[in-house]
């Protein structure tokens, strides 16, 4: 490894994923301020909500780093998940960087690139688990870990002015059913060799205890499922491969043959298979196969744990599946935890399933059919023993959960602790570790399959519409400047009583409009933005007599 030069400088860069949980975007920087050399460390998304009408995915906004975009040395990614590797199809042709991971997540990777139309232009590099390779002057070597989800990776981080261990998504199972356990031999080498700093998951950092293992999961499921008669479905994150390999293996233990609903389990269970997992199991049932079985002797695999409205539960839960139809008798087990911010949709699905005369299974009443791929306290404090870093980055997680962490290892006497905001640049060395800097670290939303900025006009129209309603004013002008028709008045959204119907606060607001446009000189009338800009203010003014809210008002002229 090179030796550094005396203004060379290592600093982490996060530009999502931290202060929130998802959206994990990581730079390292490494060299003198002018001509620093980069890797990306995740590149991947979050999801909307009710703030953002009509946006299903959101990405961290990878400007500052693409006006870097020569000196990206690689895109290296931890694990399959969509908070780590989504955005790598929407944000890679900004950057053009060369991709590592190892094959499972390959797999995922190259099925998105393949969708997006550009995996002939992506250069991916399959790296073995525990697999090392050079980036400049970046020296990497992939750390076994596990989380939910298979072949999920630390990085060792090695530079000439010291080694980071970025552990990803993690958490410390001792029986993980598929795939190796966490490689504490490799962390502990990684420890005695010297950690200068540890970017760390900060999810569970408020629970205490362990985690717990994918094995106690397994037994808690097949002793529910071999109780049950009727049809059953359970749902579960799509990516948790050793969910869906105990859910079968239970499922066949009561005599039941499996059928996967969802795009995404399909995806799954096909990347799964491709690397040598879930193996001796039957054969996935197809729909129509399933569906000529008796109740009793089929299960369901299902996405839609979230309450996803375009899921497979979701659907099953309206009743609109082309297939799976579950009523009174029948059973559904959510083997997943409640996301923050999930509540109400999972709620709604739940209370829908239930009006079906379905009986529901979840964590809370039945502890042993979940367990968190994320460390909790005694995890962390053993993740920090066998690495003892210097520094303590945590990242994964909300203020509180940063703060926290930092706490907590505080006094598990690591000497130092920065908790970076997205955006924050942290010099890890040398010297004492600070932030030294802020770039601009905003999010992109992808509307309607096309990307735009946060504060984009559309967005900020949907949300003052979904608040304030809309009313829509045409009015036809004749060749002389006058009011040939209308105006015409219609309004979506906004509330009418009884005594004081809709129509007749319609009627109003268009002699408003009216008065507003005699009012206008007669030059005035020539324009048309004159027109529409005097008629939609006085709608305006008036609906905020009338409801106490400024609607979109959206006035529309024609001329005759």
């Amino acid at each position: 490894m090179p030796r550094a030069e005396a203004d060379d400088e290592l600093v982490f860069l996060p530009l999502g994923g931290s202060n929130e949980i998802g959206m994990n975007f990581n730079l390292y920087g490494f060299g003198p301020p002018h001509a620093r050399k980069w890797i990306v460390v995740d590149m991947g998304v979050t999801f909307g909500d009710q703030t953002t009408p009509g946006v299903d995915i959101i990405l961290p906004d990878p400007q500052f780093i693409q006006d870097y975009a020569d000196d990206i040395l690689g895109i290296v990614i931890t694990h399959a998940h969509e908070d780590h590797v989504g955005a790598v199809a929407w944000l890679w042709p900004r950057l053009r960087a060369p991709v590592y991971a190892t094959p499972f997540t390959a797999f995922i990777l190259r099925e998105k690139l393949r969708e997006a139309g550009i995996l002939e232009d992506v250069s991916i590099t399959e790296v073995p688990l525990s697999g090392t390779f050079e980036l400049g002057p970046f020296s990497l070597e992939l750390v076994t870990l596990t989380h939910s989800i298979p072949e999920p990776n630390g990085l060792a981080i090695r530079t000439p002015l010291g080694a980071v261990l970025h552990t990803g998504d993690w958490k410390i199972d001792p029986d993980p059913l598929l795939g190796g356990v966490t490689d504490e031999d490799a962390i502990r080498r990684l420890g005695d060799e010297g950690v200068l700093a540890m970017v760390c998951d900060s999810t569970n950092v408020f629970v205490d205890g362990t985690a717990g293992s994918e094995a106690e999961v397994r037994e808690a499921l097949t002793s529910l499922i071999s109780g049950l008669s009727g049809a059953v479905a359970v749902a579960c994150f799509a990516s948790n491969v050793a969910r869906m390999d105990s859910v079968t293996r239970a499922a066949e233990a009561a005599g039941r043959r499996v059928a996967l609903a969802g795009r995404s389990m399909h995806r799954m269970a096909a990347a799964a298979q491709s690397v040598g997992l879930m193996q001796g199991l039957k054969p996935y049932l197809n729909d129509a196969e399933a569906k000529g079985f008796p109740k009793d002797k089929v299960l369901y695999l299902c996405t839609g744990s979230q309450g996803e409205s375009r899921a497979a539960l979701a659907r099953i839960a309206e009743g609109s599946h082309p297939y799976v139809r579950l009523g009174e008798g029948d059973h559904v087990i959510f083997s997943s935890r409640v996301i923050p911010g999930n509540d109400i949709p999972i709620r709604n699905l739940q209370n829908r399933l239930s009006d079906r005369g379905v009986r529901l299974y979840t964590e809370r009443d039945h502890p042993g059919i979940h367990v968190s791929g994320h460390p909790c306290r005694d995890d962390l404090a053993q993740m920090y023993a066998w690495a003892r870093p210097e520094i303590a980055v945590p990242t994964h997680g909300e203020r509180r959960h940063l703060l926290e962490h930092a706490a907590f290892a505080r006094d598990l006497q690591v000497p130092q602790q920065v908790t970076p905001r997205n955006g924050d640049m942290v010099r890890l060395a040398p010297g004492r570790a600070e932030i030294i800097d802020e770039v601009p670290a905003g999010r992109l939303y992808v509307d309607a399959g096309m990307m735009t900025s946060e504060d984009g006009d559309a967005l900020k129209e949907r949300r003052h519409a979904a608040s304030n309603g809309v009313i829509v004013v045409a009015l036809a002008v004749d060749g002389r400047g006058r009011l040939a028709s209308g105006p015409q008045v219609r309004a979506l959204g906004l509330p009418s009583e009884e005594d004081n119907p809709l129509e007749d606060m319609l009627d109003d607001l268009a002699e408003e409009a009216t008065r507003a446009f005699h009012g206008l000189s007669g030059d005035n009338r020539e324009l048309d933005g004159e027109i529409e800009s005097a008629v939609s203010r006085a709608v305006k003014k008036a609906s905020q007599r009338f409801w106490g809210r400024r609607p979109v008002v959206e006035t529309t002229v024609l001329r005759l």
